[in-house]
């Protein structure tokens, strides 16, 4: 599924996500301490902030990692470009694993 979604420089890719009804996980409430809102950067790795020292440590708890791999909570746009992103389907398969455990299912 492809989801087309409008963003200003400065948003996360999780802003983005969530403004959007997309439902990328982030467990953390979005704070760079989990690795639930990882996501796989097909097209403008490029134009998003640096990677820091404290989301490599996270991603590397993160199931499917690849080299094109970024927390949606620390990646933020640097430029008005187009920017394509795909979120693992390990995420979406065990989403629902947190939403039971949030409401004690």
């Amino acid at each position: 599924m492809h989801i087309m979604c409008e963003a200003l420089v400065g948003d996360s890719i999780l802003d983005v996500a969530l403004a959007n009804g997309i439902d990328l996980q982030h467990n953390c409430g979005g704070v760079c301490a989990c690795s639930t809102c990882h996501v796989i950067v097909k097209q403008g790795m490029d134009t998003l902030t640096e990677q820091l020292d404290d989301e490599a440590d996270q991603l590397d708890e993160a199931e499917g990692l690849t080299l094109d791999s970024r927390l949606g909570c620390q990646s933020r746009l640097t430029e008005d470009v187009d920017l394509i992103v795909q979120i693992p389907q390990l995420n979406a398969s065990i989403a629902h694993l947190f939403h039971e455990g949030a409401t004690g299912a």
